[in-house]
């Protein structure tokens, strides 16, 4: 696939989520979601490696190398947003994840001396306001208080553990780990992290067996887990960690069209000014590598 297929296919799985995660919430805390998610990913991906004969042995070095990428992509960042979006409006949420590009173009420039180019950054600005202009109408009916500072930390604890995250995974394509392998490790360590969360504190692992929630949880398993990740981390070794990184800002949007066609959410001229101003960042941004 293309670079601009592989990202118009995360972002359509990403941006369907959304609605597929409000059939979690509640059933379960939000470590026990996130477990029972990226263990049943992990397992389907081992099977898929074995069945396929790819080799799943790796040196300690490069397990240490691989648990950091799943603690933070696959459980920690996750944790975090389930926790932002029980007490702040979803637009916040997606305001920072609209950031990725420029945290992670400061993160390739601290961590890997990549060069930070103009074109990237007008981009990923263009992108936070176009954002902040859909998600405007949210924010009007904000009220200062305890738990939107609560929400905000989340949101932001959600947004520079998964730029982290996206070092991490840069670093290990660059020592050659296979993005599979990579895949199927990453997140029987991120499952096993969000178990140790939720037994420390506490937290129930409930399971709900309902149609919607299995359904849900499928979908999110073999669509928003495995085929979304690997198409974004194909990405993200072949045009780099900024420029994947806009993923973040386009789900957003293509969540709201899910949403007017399930939900009857209705676009506004703000919202329709804020969408055109985003695909302008994701035109220049994308025009070079794809």
């Amino acid at each position: 696939m293309t670079n601009l297929q592989l990202f118009a296919a995360c972002v359509a799985i990403w941006g369907s989520t959304w609605i597929a995660i409000t059939f979690q919430l509640g059933a379960a805390a939000p470590e026990a979601s996130v477990f029972h998610r990226f263990l049943l990913a992990s397992a389907l991906l081992f099977a898929y490696c074995r069945v396929r004969g790819l080799r799943l042995a790796f040196p300690p070095r490069d397990h240490l190398w691989i648990a950091l990428q799943g603690v933070l992509m696959f459980s920690a960042s996750y944790i975090c947003v389930y926790y932002a979006e029980k007490h702040v409006v979803s637009g916040l949420v997606a305001v920072g994840y609209s950031a990725s590009p420029l945290l992670n173009m400061l993160g390739m420039r601290l961590f890997f001396g990549a060069a930070m180019t103009r074109r990237v950054a007008l981009g990923a600005l263009l992108g936070i306001a176009g954002i902040t202009l859909v998600f405007w109408p949210e924010f009007a009916r904000l009220k200062a208080d305890a738990l939107v500072a609560i929400g905000a930390f989340f949101t932001a604890a959600a947004v520079i553990l998964s730029a982290f995250s996206s070092m991490a995974a840069h670093r290990n394509q660059g020592a050659g780990l296979p993005i599979w392998q990579t895949m199927a490790w990453g997140m029987l360590y991120g499952a096993l992290f969000s178990l140790t969360c939720a037994l420390v504190l506490g937290r129930p692992l409930g399971f709900e067996p309902t149609p919607s929630y299995v359904l849900s949880l499928l979908y999110l398993v073999v669509f928003g887990s495995i085929l979304a990740f690997g198409g974004f981390l194909t990405l993200l070794g072949r045009m780099g960690a900024a420029r994947a990184g806009y993923i973040g800002v386009m789900v957003p949007i293509v969540a709201l069209v899910v949403s007017s066609v399930f939900e009857g959410y209705r676009w506004g001229a703000l919202a329709l000014a804020g969408v055109a101003i985003s695909v302008a960042g994701n035109v220049i941004i994308l025009r070079r590598a794809a």
